[in-house]
């Protein structure tokens, strides 16, 4: 008799969600007096990265960055935190969230400056892509974002074949 299928294992977005502060010092500071933009954006993919490799207890690669917007400065002296959690799976990818705050500490008041989202594949021992547990949703706020995160993967695969039949018809070859 043949042996059923083993089940995907799973884990809950809690079980994964990954915060961290860092104090931003003046070899953080641009000529502006800010924060430079790629230090946040170093801080957001380690994070993100802990996330990832949390959920799936493997490799993971980073393979796309959505839109980031820098809403507000970051200024030195500042302790930043970042919030990571599990949006969305799919078979071998993840779309992690990441809030980023700035905290004066002086004053006690934190702003919200940026949000994005990440993808990662999770990758086994050879370096190919690998299956990543399933995604449990506990709460209404979980639902709410994996259904978005849902809908983005949909669009980001969509963008990626318009944008290789682009290349193809430029290169003269046939849309696959």
């Amino acid at each position: 008799m043949p042996k059923p299928p083993e089940r995907r294992p799973s884990r809950t977005v809690s079980e994964s969600a990954h915060e961290t502060s860092a104090l931003m010092m003046p070899l953080d500071e641009n000529a502006r007096g800010h924060v430079f933009g790629g230090v946040v954006l170093a801080m957001m993919d380690k994070a993100a990265a802990v996330c990832a490799i949390r959920h799936a207890r493997t490799s993971c690669v980073t393979v796309s960055v959505d839109r980031v917007d820098f809403r507000e400065p970051i200024l030195v002296g500042d302790l930043v935190h970042m919030k990571a959690s599990v949006n969305f799976v799919g078979r071998t990818s993840m779309e992690i969230g990441i809030r980023i705050e700035a905290e004066n500490m002086l004053l006690g008041t934190r702003r919200h400056t940026n949000s994005c989202y990440v993808t990662y594949v999770a990758l086994d021992r050879d370096g190919k892509p690998t299956e990543v547990p399933a995604l449990v949703l506990e709460t209404d706020a979980d639902k709410r974002r994996s259904d978005a995160g849902r809908e983005r993967r949909r669009r980001r695969v969509e963008e990626r074949a318009d944008e290789r039949a682009k290349l193809d018809e430029v290169s003269g070859k046939k849309a696959k």
